[in-house]
């Protein structure tokens, strides 16, 4: 019982020495693939309120968290942009999401997003996760991380997880296009592929 009680005692100093040390303790697991993902609204580079549901026509969606600061991100952009220049015809437009917190990453601010995306000519929206939100519902834990979304029935099921490709540090040797493969085994009708695969990036800084 002593050990019991001491244990009870000691969890509210150990609750104040993980905030203190800037540890989040989050509810949330993430997504995993089948999952149905909920909408979101977040305030996009132009000053929109950017949610899912503002694309009536979407097959799906790709959305991906990304960053201005990350060199893996930076290296995505291209593709990234290609992605989405790709597939939004077709029904699945990308849609981008900065999970930084500018605190830690000023390279990061909603400021420096808008400069990004107008010195890349960014196609998609690109957000900002102010709340620090959506990143821990879809447990994205690197920038870029990709979440492929089919549209069932207004619902939004989680059909892959993972990274863009698979050389995220030089595009001119990528083999094998895991996102945009997974967008086209759903184009035609067949059960994703290859469903997960390992996100390469930076931390999500928070």
């Amino acid at each position: 019982m002593k050990s019991i009680k001491s244990t009870y005692l000691k969890l509210p100093l150990l609750v104040a020495v993980f905030g203190f040390l800037g540890f989040t303790i989050s509810t949330y697991e993430g997504y995993k693939i089948g999952d149905i993902a909920t909408d979101f609204s977040l305030k996009n580079v132009d000053g929109s309120m950017v949610s899912l549901k503002d694309y009536p026509d979407a097959k799906g969606f790709i959305l991906i968290f990304t960053c201005n600061t990350c060199p893996y991100a930076v290296a995505s952009e291209d593709r990234i942009i290609a992605l989405d220049q790709e597939f939004k015809s077709k029904g699945y437009p990308v849609i981008a999401i900065n999970p930084n917190n500018p605190e830690l990453s000023p390279g990061d601010s909603f400021e420096e997003m808008q400069k990004r995306a107008k010195e890349k000519a960014f196609t998609f929206p690109y957000l900002f996760d102010e709340d620090n939100l959506m990143y821990r519902r879809y447990g994205a834990t690197k920038t870029p991380h990709v979440y492929v979304l089919e549209k069932e029935n207004q619902r939004f099921y989680v059909r892959y997880i993972g990274a863009i490709d698979d050389n995220v540090r030089n595009a001119e040797k990528v083999k094998e296009r895991f996102a945009a493969n997974a967008v086209n085994d759903l184009l035609e009708g067949r059960e994703v592929a290859v469903k997960e695969t390992k996100a390469i990036g930076c931390t999500v800084k928070q």
